[in-house]
């Protein structure tokens, strides 16, 4: 089965993902997800970026494309026409195939008038929004401005905009749930649901309640069109993760989940998976 990994992100080497990636048995560096890649069935990635807007600051090897990131879009790094011609700039890229948004770790939801050019050029170059949902990786975030019903104002102010939520909103699964079932513009990416090392089976057992959840949410929604495998990486080993995301996806709908989804919706043009 061939796998995309619709979120990951890559830091510069000497940056704690060093140590979060040996954490789960791998390496943080291009080269040696290359590497894994060809070895566990993993045809392509897509980086989740966290870097400067300049485009020049992201070149990725050819298994990756990318999401620019507005991480800092309220941090005055930039003028708002500095930032949209940035932003533009990437998208101009055929590499580029979205936008990431990080609500929540600023205090601005995805309706501020901060983002109207965000879904004008999403709309333009016909390229999807990503959008943090649920929790967040550190306490002082703020889980009200990143809370998955705040993608349904989004999604239907914006209804030719494709929105991602990633994190299917975990943990609130039952509110991520209803914006897919409600809003046909929204996807969502199943990234970020654990994270360190794991040994699968003690963990069904030892989280089989939280496990239930997922599996009845994602089955409510009653589309496994609408959902992307994805891992978070360096937060998870890539393998032991898709194996986590195995159970909680019926069989006939892996090709679906684990590949075709993310080659349609990101736009990637890879041969179709088996």
């Amino acid at each position: 089965m061939q796998i995309i990994d619709a979120h990951l992100h890559l830091f510069a080497a000497g940056s704690e993902a060093d140590e979060m990636a040996r954490a789960v048995g791998l390496e943080n560096s291009t080269a040696y997800l290359k590497d894994y890649f060809a070895a566990h069935d993993f045809t392509h990635g897509i980086v989740m970026s966290n870097r400067s807007l300049n485009p020049a600051r992201h070149c990725y090897p050819d298994f990756l494309h990318y999401c620019i990131g507005l991480d800092g879009i309220v941090s005055g790094h930039y003028d708002a026409r500095e930032m949209e011609a940035l932003v533009e700039a990437n998208l101009e890229r055929p590499n580029c195939v979205g936008i990431k948004l990080y609500p929540g770790y600023h205090p601005v939801t995805i309706t501020d008038p901060c983002f109207d050019f965000v879904y004008r050029l999403a709309e333009k170059y016909d390229k999807p929004v990503a959008v943090h949902t649920g929790m967040t990786a550190h306490p002082r975030a703020s889980l009200r401005h990143c809370h998955p019903l705040t993608m349904d104002e989004a999604a239907v102010r914006h209804p030719n905009v494709q929105f991602i939520m990633c994190h299917f909103g975990n943990p609130f699964l039952s509110d991520a749930a209803a914006v897919l079932e409600k809003c046909p513009n929204v996807a969502a990416d199943l990234s970020g649901l654990l994270e360190g090392p794991i040994h699968l089976q003690a963990y069904l057992q030892e989280q089989s309640g939280y496990v239930f959840l997922l599996k009845t949410w994602i089955a409510y929604v009653c589309d496994y069109r609408r959902f992307l495998f994805g891992t978070d990486f360096p937060a998870v080993n890539f393998s032991d993760y898709a194996s986590f995301i195995q159970t909680l996806i019926p069989k006939q709908h892996w090709a679906d989940v684990f590949f075709n989804n993310a080659n349609r919706i990101y736009h990637l043009g890879l041969p179709t998976g088996n």
